[in-house]
């Protein structure tokens, strides 16, 4: 994770380098940011954060994460991306029931009397979800205080300006230059 603090106060921008990583490192989210770039100014105060993800926020289906075979009544599930299992077993449960879903190993589930089109279609991640959680992580190395935000997302890139004051169109403008400046050659 590349990351580029800019501002008024060096001292100020380590520090806040420092939270910025820290706090991505615990909530997990420095593993999906490619690049970071973050603009400090806390007399006035602005504080601009644009982040660059790994990869494009999408939609997944169990049967994205998972292989899905059919024997007899029962539907059994495989799942291959790890990463996705709890989201699996918790969709199951609310479609099919608890007793419903036979947790065999770690990653093979059964479930009597299943519908395998159903399952397969089943949608265990969104992509507004892995915004939301995206900007939920942002806004947590943001000052309490600064409530007035802005955000800007296009594909890979969220950008969010916060003051303590309105959001002005200068301050639109500026987080929109960030953006822009965070997007260089990126594919969004």
């Amino acid at each position: 994770m590349e990351v580029n603090v800019t501002g008024p106060e060096e001292y100020g921008n380590k520090a806040y380098r420092t939270l910025f990583e820290n706090v991505m490192n615990e909530l997990g989210s420095s593993v999906s940011i490619e690049k970071a770039e973050l603009y400090m100014d806390p007399v006035t105060p602005l504080f601009i954060l644009s982040v660059v993800m790994r990869s494009r926020p999408e939609s997944k289906k169990i049967s994205d994460t998972a292989s899905i075979r059919t024997e007899g009544n029962d539907v059994h599930i495989t799942i291959s991306d790890e990463n996705y299992a709890h989201e699996i077993f918790s969709a199951l449960e609310r479609i099919y029931g608890r007793n419903s879903v036979d947790q065999q190993t770690r990653f093979d589930l059964k479930i009597e009397n299943g519908d395998d089109d159903l399952i397969a279609n089943t949608e265990i991640a969104s992509e507004e979800d892995a915004k939301k959680e995206m900007i939920g992580a942002m806004w947590r190395v943001l000052p309490e205080g600064i409530k007035a935000r802005h955000n800007i997302s296009e594909g890979r890139i969220i950008t969010i300006a916060a003051t303590e004051e309105i959001v002005t169109d200068h301050i639109k403008s500026e987080a929109m230059r960030i953006h822009n400046g965070t997007k260089g050659d990126a594919d969004v």
